[in-house]
């Protein structure tokens, strides 16, 4: 097996501090340091896929609200968690109009779904997460939740593309 030296990278709320002792299957294991404080040891390809990116604090933090459950996430959660993806994940789809130009989650939002739902309340039923200004990343004074027909009346042009706003 190849091994792929993660050391010192962040994969969602955890950073990676060092190798650890291998799992009894074989894969490699990384101890990683969340940002709530605690250290946890995790399969290196659960990091790198994004299946795990806490050390357990992002369900803890959803279930307190009623927002996550084993085999349901209310919307306002996904809309979280999606956000969070799209800002941290390189291989997430969409990367590259998000995290990969450079737009990010402020710091208020990004290790708390409770000061989230706290700033934006529960996602209304047909609305998503929109940020005002597109060049400008998630905060409160930047997202609402908006519909289908004001987000397409807001959006970036395509290379070449003039948008006019009736």
């Amino acid at each position: 097996m190849r091994r792929i030296d993660i050391a010192g990278k962040r994969f969602g709320r955890l950073v990676v501090l060092r190798e650890g002792p291998k799992h009894t299957n074989g894969k490699l294991r990384w101890y990683c340091d969340c940002d709530c404080g605690q250290v946890s040891l995790v399969l290196g390809n659960l990091l790198r896929t994004g299946v795990t990116s806490s050390c357990g604090c992002y369900r803890n933090d959803a279930k307190k609200h009623g927002h996550c459950g084993v085999t349901w996430q209310s919307p306002t959660y996904k809309s979280y968690r999606m956000m969070l993806n799209r800002c941290n994940n390189p291989r997430a789809t969409g990367f590259e109009n998000y995290g990969g130009r450079g737009i990010l989650v402020c710091s208020r939002w990004s290790n708390s779904f409770e000061n989230f739902l706290a700033d934006m309340g529960v996602r209304p039923v047909g609305t998503t997460l929109e940020r005002k200004n597109n060049d400008a990343g998630y905060s409160k004074r930047n997202c609402k939740w908006a519909t289908p027909k004001e987000q397409a009346s807001n959006r970036r042009p395509k290379s070449g593309e003039v948008v006019v706003h009736v």
